[in-house]
C-alpha cells in the first residue's frame, strides 16, 4: 500500500531551519523568520491537502527547502525586474511600453526618495493643486490645459462620467474598439452611466449618420482613433473638423480618444502620418484623450487636454480623486514633457530614438554582436545578420513597420534549440527577451535602448549558448 504523503512531510521547524540555511548560504539573502515560517506553513498546508495516493514522489526536506528558499529569495528581490527588450516591438505592452528617458528616471528618483511639493505652494506656503505644473507644461506645448489620470482608459471614464452620465454619446460602429485584455469601449461607457448610440457601419460612417442620431438627450460626439487595427478598402469616416461644426451647432462636446498621444510628426521617422494631439485640437476637438506611455514616451498615464472650462470641470470631479496619478508618475511625465519643451524629444526620448534609428545602424549593432560571439565561441554557432521589420506596437501605427537588421541564432535540428536559447535568456540576469521565428532566435537591436544593454545582450547570449 502506498504510504500517505502527509506522514512523510518534514516538520515545520525543521523546514524553516533548512530554508534559513539556504537563504544565508549560498543565496546571501536575509529574511525575517516569521515570514519564512508563513511561507513554509502555506506550502505544508497545500501538501497536506493533496490526495494521499500522491505519496510516491513526495518532496523530501532538502528539495522542499531548496524550492522554498528560491521562492523566498524572489520575494526579497521583487517580482518586477529589468528586462532587455530585443523583441523588435518598440512599445511592448507586456514589457512596460515606452522606456523612460534618463532625465525622467533621475527626476522620479529625486522626487520618490524624499518629500516633494506634490500639493504644496512653496512660494505661498499653502496647499496647492496636484498636477498644476503639468497642466502649465501642456498649456505651453499645446495651447490648452490638461488633466492627468493614471491611464488612458481612465481618461475616457472620467470624461464620460462627468460630461455624459445619464445622456447619450454618439460613436461610429467602426470605432467601437477593444484594447488589451478584452477591454471594450461599450463596456467602458456602460460603467460611466453614459448611453452608447451607435451610428454607421463597420466600414462606412457618414457625417449625416451622426446628424440623424442627435437628440435632446445627446451630450457628446466621440471619435476614437483606431490605433490598434486598420480597416481598408471601401471605407469612409467623418473628419474631426466636420464633427466639430456639427457639435457646435448642437452645443455638444466633441471628444477624440487619440490613444497613442504623439506630439511629433511620425514622418520624421520615415513613417506614415499618425494624427497628433495638435492635429485634433486644431481641427476643433473640445477634448483629446491620449496615453503617456506610448508615442509620448513617458510613464503610464492618461491625459485629457482641451477646452479650459471642461478640463477644469474634470479636475474638480469627485471621480478624479480616485483616478489621479501618484507623485512618481507625475515626476516622470513632467520630465518627459521637459524634453519637448526644450525641443530635445527626438534626441532624449528612447521611443523616438528607436523610431528614428537607421537600418544601417541596426545592421552595424547586430554585426557587432555576431563578431563578439564568434570571438568567444568560434564558428560552432550558427548565426547570421538578417533583414527584419520591427513593429511600433502598443496600439500605435498599426500595419506600419521599421526596416532594419537583427541577429538570427540557431538552426533547425541543432542544439540548443531556438526555444531553449530563448528560455535561457529570459531566465538570465539580466533577462533578455527576443523572438523565435523560423526555427531561429531573433534578437533585434532596434529595441535595445542603452549602450550598457547593447553590451549585455552579447554576453547573455554567449552564456545561454554555453548552457
Amino acid at each position: 500500500m502506498t504510504a500517505d504523503v502527509r506522514r512523510r512531510l518534514p516538520s515545520v521547524e525543521a523546514l524553516v531551519a533548512a530554508v534559513e540555511g539556504r537563504l544565508g548560504e549560498p543565496l546571501g539573502v536575509s529574511l525575517d523568520r516569521a515570514v519564512i515560517t508563513r511561507i513554509v506553513r502555506t506550502r505544508m498546508s497545500a501538501l497536506r491537502h493533496e490526495a494521499p495516493g500522491a505519496a510516491a514522489g513526495s518532496p523530501d526536506l532538502d528539495s522542499l527547502a531548496s524550492i522554498l528558499a528560491a521562492e523566498a529569495k524572489s520575494l526579497v528581490e521583487g517580482g518586477i525586474r529589468p528586462v532587455i527588450n530585443a523583441s523588435g516591438v518598440l512599445l511592448q505592452t507586456n514589457l512596460g511600453r515606452a522606456p523612460l528617458s534618463e532625465e525622467a528616471g533621475r527626476h522620479i528618483q529625486l522626487v520618490g526618495m524624499g518629500y516633494s511639493n506634490l500639493e504644496y505652494d512653496l512660494a505661498g506656503g499653502r496647499r496647492n493643486q496636484r498636477g498644476k505644473s503639468l497642466s502649465a507644461s501642456f498649456l505651453a506645448l499645446l495651447g490648452v490645459p490638461a488633466v492627468v489620470v493614471n491611464n488612458n482608459a481612465a481618461s475616457l471614464v472620467l470624461a464620460l462620467a462627468e460630461l455624459a452620465r445619464g445622456r447619450e454619446v454618439v460613436v461610429s460602429r467602426g470605432e467601437l474598439i477593444e484594447i488589451g485584455d478584452s477591454f471594450r469601449l461599450p463596456d467602458v461607457m456602460r460603467i460611466t452611466g453614459a448611453r452608447l448610440v451607435e451610428v454607421g457601419t463597420t466600414n462606412r460612417t457618414r457625417l449625416s449618420d451622426y446628424r440623424e442620431a442627435i437628440t435632446s438627450r445627446t451630450a457628446m460626439l466621440l471619435k476614437v482613433h483606431t490605433s490598434n487595427f486598420q480597416v481598408v478598402g471601401f471605407v469612409q469616416s467623418a473628419t474631426i473638423s466636420e464633427l466639430a461644426t456639427l457639435a457646435r451647432e448642437g452645443e455638444l462636446v466633441l471628444m477624440e480618444d487619440l490613444g497613442s498621444g504623439s506630439l511629433l510628426p511620425t514622418e520624421a521617422a520615415g513613417l506614415a502620418h499618425e494624427p497628433t494631439v495638435q492635429d485634433a485640437l486644431a481641427a476643433g476637438a473640445d477634448l483629446v484623450a491620449f496615453s503617456g506611455d506610448k508615442l509620448l514616451g513617458g510613464p503610464q498615464a492618461g491625459v485629457v487636454a482641451g477646452r479650459p472650462d471642461l478640463v477644469l470641470r474634470l479636475g474638480k470631479s469627485a471621480l478624479y480623486r480616485a483616478l489621479r496619478p501618484d507623485k512618481l508618475t507625475l515626476a516622470g511625465l513632467e520630465a518627459t514633457l521637459g524634453s519637448y519643451l526644450r525641443g530635445a524629444a527626438l534626441a532624449e526620448l528612447p521611443v523616438w530614438r528607436m523610431l528614428a534609428e537607421s537600418a544601417e545602424s541596426t545592421r552595424a549593432r547586430a554585426a557587432a554582436w555576431s563578431e563578439t560571439i564568434r570571438e568567444a565561441l568560434g564558428e560552432s554557432v550558427a548565426q547570421d545578420v538578417v533583414a527584419v521589420e520591427s513593429a511600433v506596437g502598443g496600439g500605435s501605427l498599426p500595419g506600419q513597420t521599421l526596416a532594419g537588421y537583427a541577429l538570427a541564432v540557431g538552426q533547425a535540428g541543432r542544439r540548443p534549440s531556438a526555444a531553449t536559447l530563448s528560455e535561457r535568456l529570459r531566465r538570465g540576469s539580466p533577462a533578455v527577451v527576443g523572438r523565435v521565428q523560423g526555427g531561429r532566435l531573433i534578437l533585434d537591436p532596434r529595441t535595445v535602448v542603452t549602450p550598457r544593454e547593447n553590451n549585455e545582450v552579447a554576453a547573455a547570449l554567449i552564456a545561454a549558448l554555453r548552457g
